[in-house]
């Protein structure tokens, strides 16, 4: 499988990487993936928002991811689009945003899966750290619906 141009500039010069400090109040910090290899995807991606809290803007954004040049060119995408966003801009992207811009292959959709998923983690570890409630965003509220109606199916199978 060939990476697109994007992929490959992304992957051989990355924007972004590095730490914020996670323990202060202005900085979200998402840890996603699965470090178990031989298990699917052992993609691990770390990013880290920092946060206006007079604005809500994101100010700054740093990653640090383990694996594949997909991956690591998803992260380094998301700290650029992130950059100057209000949270609820930034939860607006989706992994079919960053796999049109990088072009990714139907093998690498989980990459940009991985990258929206650390997005909202982000967001909810500052709402978090900052007294908010956490964001139930729409597909954990359709997901909880799904696991709901598999728990009542299974409940009516034995009975």
């Amino acid at each position: 499988m060939a990476y697109s141009e994007k992929v490959l500039e992304y992957y051989n010069n990355p924007k972004n990487v590095g730490s914020l400090d996670k323990n202060s109040k202005a900085v979200g910090t998402a840890l996603v993936g699965s470090p178990e290899i031989g298990h699917g995807h052992n993609d691990v991606m770390r990013l880290q928002i920092e946060v206006n809290a007079a604005t809500q803007v994101i100010s700054d954004a740093r990653f640090k991811t383990f694996g594949c040049g997909s991956a690591i060119a998803a992260s380094s995408l998301v700290t650029e689009w992130l950059k100057g966003k209000t949270l609820q801009q930034a939860l607006q992207i989706d992994n079919m945003d960053i796999v049109e811009a990088l072009n990714l292959p139907p093998v690498k959709l989980h990459c940009s899966v991985l990258a929206e998923e650390a997005i909202r983690a982000a967001v909810n570890d500052y709402r978090h750290k900052n007294g908010l409630e956490p964001l139930v965003l729409e597909d954990e509220v359709a997901l909880e619906a799904f696991e709901e109606e598999e728990e009542e199916e299974s409940e009516s199978a034995f009975h």
